[in-house]
């Protein structure tokens, strides 16, 4: 295993374990409960989109810590700028989760914020 695809696996781990990736888990299940949806497609569903959760959390490191742009060599003499892909691929990616969100049944709760704010402005 090279150093890069270590570095990558302790970046998806650290992921997995954080804080925040079980608080959101817990809240998709949560609300799977209480729109009835349960069972364990649901469930395998939840994991899915935790997963391109953390997938989606790497590419925005990527994109904060490469940028926008990125130079590239490619040792034959050409140089230049290249866009960086994890912008496509974090855009698709979105795209996705939001897709599967609606399969799993999940809508955004007019209790879970306050909507009310902007009709006041």
């Amino acid at each position: 295993m090279n150093k890069d695809s270590n570095t990558n696996n302790k970046d998806f781990e650290k992921r997995y374990r954080s804080k925040l990736y079980k608080e959101i888990k817990k809240d998709l299940l949560d609300q799977n409960e209480r729109n009835g949806t349960v069972g364990k497609y649901y469930i395998d569903l939840v994991e899915d989109y935790m997963d391109m959760w953390v997938t989606k959390c790497l590419l925005i490191e990527d994109i904060k810590s490469r940028g926008v742009n990125s130079e590239y060599n490619n040792g034959g003499g050409q140089k230049g700028i290249k866009k960086n892909e994890s912008i496509d691929q974090l855009i698709k990616l979105n795209g996705q989760m939001l897709k599967l969100l609606t399969e799993i049944g999940i809508k955004p709760s007019q209790q879970d914020g306050d909507f009310n704010d902007f009709e006041e402005m």
